[in-house]
């Protein structure tokens, strides 16, 4: 009978410190799972923020203003203006 009793006791503790350790991982892993969803939640507002700063970059007056100032660009005007037609490129290379 104390064999029994004794096995069945060590049988309770085994089962108890399996029950503490595995709360301890779900406490654990359910930290670990918050943790990853606010890293998601702090990446998705910088993206947001990303594209707020993007959209805000790519204006035309923006562009137009960056071309002007540091790629030396002017609008095209009349006065600037080359145009070449067609019919004399075509004529010239028909005759060798």
């Amino acid at each position: 009978m104390t064999r029994l009793s004794i096995f069945l006791l060590l049988a309770a503790l085994v089962s108890a410190l399996l029950l503490v350790h595995s709360q301890y991982e779900t406490r654990r892993l359910f930290m670990a799972l918050e943790s990853a969803k606010k890293e998601a939640k702090r990446l998705e507002v910088d993206h947001d923020r990303l594209q707020v700063e993007r959209r805000a970059q790519a204006t035309p007056l923006r562009v137009e203003q960056i071309a002007r100032q540091q790629l030396q660009m002017r609008t095209a005007s009349p006065a600037i203006t080359q145009y070449v037609s067609s019919q004399g490129a075509a004529g010239q290379e028909a005759r060798p």
